[in-house]
């Protein structure tokens, strides 16, 4: 099933939902309907007891070039007057929270997501795969954390969460030097767990692995999602205490039942996420 919408393209089959960035003509720029229409899409996804999995991905050659300036000029009141005064100051700092969470409805969706890096993907399309669970790249990928050289603090999500993917020091270097770097050193740094040749391969690699999530109980599977982003900057006495009180929540459970009932039988488990 694929559903309409101005800048994404959303298809469904079976357990996965693909989003396809959708304006290969501008290199999947992000203009202001990609900031707005991906938080429902992303709310549909996580209500959607069919969906085990989203994968991430651009039309085209590229995943984004990432935020159209000229674009959202328009629909930041102080960027598009040049306001420099206190009051506009203010308001820029409150019109900087949505675009947040756009990209903070991504780690928040119950759903593990997987990102698909290829050709340019940079800026917002290292915010955007900064707030997935899993990140991929084909060999043609040029990621960059590009806000330095275009005068701007990236300020969307990716210094925040990017330190917990490759740590201080490589997030720092891309930070300050708005640098390229190719899959391979990607792959280096721990920003994807795999490369592929090509974009057809990478799309292949990714559904593979969606497809070996979507096998699991999903209660365990987004119970693992959940206590993953809790623990993140707690001690382990605090996760320790979430993630014994978020395992008693499913325990015992029907798919807990299902499991011991397909081992005993030979078969492999079907799992309904009760």
């Amino acid at each position: 099933m694929t559903t309409p919408y101005s800048f994404y393209k959303v298809e469904k089959k079976g357990a996965i939902a693909w989003v396809f960035l959708n304006r290969p003509e501008k290199k999947n720029a992000m203009g202001p309907t990609a900031w707005k229409e991906i938080i429902p899409i992303f709310a549909d996804i996580d209500r959607d007891d069919d969906i085990r999995v989203a994968i991430v991905a651009g039309e085209g050659k590229d995943l984004s070039t990432g935020i159209d300036i000229m674009g959202m000029a328009p629909t930041i009141p102080t960027m598009k007057n040049w306001d420099m005064s206190a009051r506009g100051k203010v308001q820029l700092f409150k019109d900087i929270f949505p675009l947040q969470d756009a990209m903070t409805c991504v780690e928040k969706c119950s759903k593990p997501v997987i990102c698909c890096f290829h050709g340019y993907s940079i800026g917002a399309a290292l915010d955007l795969g900064s707030a997935c669970d899993i990140r991929l790249a084909s060999d043609d990928a040029r990621i960059s954390l590009r806000e330095a050289a275009v005068s701007f603090i990236a300020d969307v999500g990716v210094l925040q969460r990017l330190p917990h993917i490759v740590g201080q020091g490589v997030t720092r270097e891309m930070a300050y030097t708005a640098k390229f770097i190719d899959a391979k050193r990607a792959k280096e740094v721990n920003l994807v767990n795999e490369t592929y040749p090509d974009k057809e391969s990478l799309l292949k690699g990714a559904e593979t692995l969606a497809l070996e999530i979507a096998s699991c109980t999903p209660l365990a599977v987004q119970g693992a999602k959940e206590v993953l982003n809790y623990c993140r900057g707690k001690s382990i006495a605090d996760g320790l205490e979430y993630v014994a009180a978020r395992s008693a929540m499913i325990l015992p459970s029907e798919d807990m039942a299902e499991t011991m009932t397909a081992f005993m039988e030979k078969r492999a488990p079907v799992y309904k996420g009760k």
